[in-house]
């Protein structure tokens, strides 16, 4: 088994998330495969040891004041990245990658909205997170194109269907 290159750490705040151990245990099953497919198709380097990401996992209510507080928008979102130091795509991280937060009312809306099951709606929106923190981003139509590519090709290692489907980049 090869070295991991992240390590998280999770906190279950507010919402219907599960046990603790067994939520952060499989954001680090998902965000392993991610950082595996980035090293090995992007040439994402990693420190030698492995880098850290913070996991939230919360409600609409406290996503709402954080978002208000870092965004100016006081309402949920599905997913907040936070990264510890500006990266771009290529630079290697440092010690800490940053933090990842998730709504979980938000996202089970989601995932009805979108007839796809809320385990794997979750798991998109971590691989969402994870390329945030590493400089990824979807402002732009090309950027949007390059970023939802790597998703869709990292869960596809996970045996998930194209979130995107077809459609125009966000």
């Amino acid at each position: 088994m090869s070295k991991p290159v992240i390590e998280c750490a999770g906190t279950v705040e507010a919402g219907h998330w599960g046990g603790e151990d067994d939520v952060v245990a499989g954001a680090q099953a998902v965000l392993d495969v991610a950082a595996r497919y980035i090293r090995t198709h992007e040439n994402q380097p990693f420190p030698a040891d492995p880098v850290e990401i913070s996991l939230l996992f919360t409600d609409d209510g406290p996503m709402a004041e954080i978002n208000g507080q870092w965004r100016g928008k006081g309402k949920p979102t599905n997913v907040l990245s936070f990264p510890a130091f500006p990266i771009v795509p290529g630079d290697t991280p440092g010690p800490v990658l940053g933090d990842i937060v998730l709504a979980r009312a938000t996202i089970e809306r989601e995932a009805a909205d979108l007839g796809k099951p809320v385990d794997h709606h979750i798991s998109h929106l971590l691989v969402h997170g994870f390329l945030h923190l590493f400089g990824y981003d979807h402002i732009d139509a090309e950027d949007a194109r390059e970023m939802e590519t790597l998703e869709t090709r990292i869960l596809a290692e996970l045996g998930l269907s194209d979130p995107y489907g077809g459609t125009d980049p966000l």
